[in-house]
């Protein structure tokens, strides 16, 4: 299955999201999803650390949001 992963910032005072990168890749399930995310954070060129990732389907439907720590 197709997933789309977005990183993102998070600013503390108001919780806004700053999208870093954006990746969409083909996976098994959430569980193998989470191991690309994690992979994805370390390989792909974002100008800064992400606090979090977004993963959703192709229909764009969100499966997960948040920390991978």
């Amino acid at each position: 299955m197709e997933m789309t992963f977005e990183f993102y910032r998070v600013r503390e005072r108001d919780h806004a999201h700053a999208r870093l990168g954006r990746a969409t890749r083909e996976t098994a399930d959430l569980e193998a999803a989470m191991a690309i995310a994690r992979t994805l954070i370390r390989t792909l060129e974002m100008p800064q650390r992400p606090d979090a990732v977004l993963i959703s389907d192709v229909d764009g439907a969100e499966l997960f949001s948040g920390s991978l720590d």
